[in-house]
């Protein structure tokens, strides 16, 4: 563990507090402090020999290129990897204190004994593939950060491998670090063409082996609810609760949420409440891989809105609501070389590929969508946006194994 560049990379990472914020006034980057990531790659990225070093001093991206050292540019393509730096909202990203764990013995991992914060297998079953490995976790009072920093370090890892090693052939490698992904903005500001790739791959999966070409449509909803406050005791007949008509619209809609679906399943997800007696603020996100199941959802979702208003009086509840991003399978089939290079990558490195649609999104949805295709792989990490994520160091060795099998295998 102790010589591990990418694990190197990733401890000194996740001390940088980057959590983005969906809050407020629309700005990329959301939060300042993603730039004290960004700055640090591209210093970084300058000292090892990267060409073409550049950072978008107003929305935070880092480019960089390792040239083609082949007899011609044209005898391979210009692949690209992706990473973003801002962490999720979810969980507080400030001070993180990683923990590495050697040797690692199977079992429930106790990350804070006094708040009684356990990593237990049952929920995160992944973990039994990592016995004897290294884990690098936290001590339970932040996230960790390996979505994205585990893709982030492995990326430097590649880079630096390559540009310390003349010798090893390849085609032109791009590379790009975006701000704000975990809030849907990843790539508004995105330089397709001076990125300079012919197709990509974000390095922002889960655990070794996965593969993932296929996410959800995805729509964002702001469901605001008008109550009329009086005094409690002066309220019979006149006060209206926004707070249970919220729980009433939630109550309304079918019960398939994150927590009861897995796989092709879609769900209402409730990510946010706030509010008082007079007001209520929802954020919701709809989510399914079948665009018409999706268009459907969107639906019942504004029905559900309209028949409680019916019932609680016009104007009760308000929907808002904006398409993010759209499955990535419709462009991506379309050229599903770029998926078979990635698999046998993968197997090259010893690493069985696990081909599984993504419960969620990244910046290649949109990018494919774009015209730049980006299937996503794994990073090594798992229970991504909570306490309980982790990291396993040997894994992460092996995404670096298979970002250089993709660019040497031309």
């Amino acid at each position: 563990m102790s010589n591990s560049k990418v694990a190197e990379n990733f401890l000194r990472y996740v001390k940088v507090d980057t959590q983005s914020d969906d809050g407020g006034a629309y700005n990329v980057p959301s939060t300042e402090k993603q730039r004290d990531l960004a700055k640090l790659l591209y210093d970084e990225l300058l000292e090892m020999g990267a060409s073409n070093v550049r950072y978008d001093e107003e929305h935070c991206y880092v480019y960089a290129v390792i040239p083609s050292n082949l007899e011609s540019e044209s005898d391979a393509p210009a692949i690209g990897f992706i990473a973003h730096v801002d962490t999720s909202p979810a969980v507080s990203g400030r001070g993180v204190k990683p923990r590495v764990i050697e040797n690692y013995d199977g079992g429930d991992i106790v990350l804070n004994s006094e708040k009684h914060i356990v990593t237990r297998v049952d929920d995160f079953p992944a973990l039994q593939g990592c016995k004897g490995k290294s884990l690098i976790v936290t001590d339970g009072e932040t996230l960790l950060g390996a979505d994205d920093k585990a893709g982030v370090a492995e990326i430097m890892a590649m880079a630096a491998y390559l540009l310390a090693h003349p010798e090893v052939k390849h085609g032109k490698v791009c590379i790009g670090f975006t701000p704000d992904e975990e809030i849907g903005r990843g790539v508004d500001y995105f330089d397709i063409k001076g990125f300079g790739a012919d197709y990509a791959y974000t390095v922002d999966g889960g655990m070794l082996g996965d593969i993932n070409y296929e996410c959800f449509n995805a729509a964002a909803a702001t469901l605001t609810v008008r109550g009329k406050s009086v005094h409690p005791g002066t309220a019979k007949g006149v006060m209206k609760n926004a707070v249970k008509l919220a729980y009433a619209f939630i109550n309304a809609l079918p019960d398939e949420c994150p927590e009861n679906t897995e796989g092709y399943e879609g769900f209402y997800h409730v990510d946010d409440i706030r509010g008082n007696v007079e007001e209520v603020v929802a954020e919701y996100i709809i989510r399914d891989h079948d665009k018409a199941k999706f268009e459907e959802r969107k639906e019942i979702f504004v029905k559900t809105a309209e028949e409680l208003n019916e019932t609680f009086g016009e104007g009760a509840f308000r929907v808002e609501m904006s398409d993010t991003y759209y499955n990535m399978r419709q462009p991506i089939e379309k050229k599903m070389e770029v998926v078979d290079n990635l698999v046998r990558a993968m197997r090259k490195a010893g690493v069985e590929p696990d081909i599984s649609p993504i419960r969620g999104g990244t910046d290649g949805a949109r990018l494919s969508f774009d015209g730049l295709l980006c299937p996503n792989l794994c990073t090594g990490g798992d229970g991504f946006h909570g306490r309980n994520e982790y990291a396993c160091v040997e894994d992460m060795e092996k995404v670096v194994e298979i970002l250089l099998n993709l660019v040497v295998a031309f």
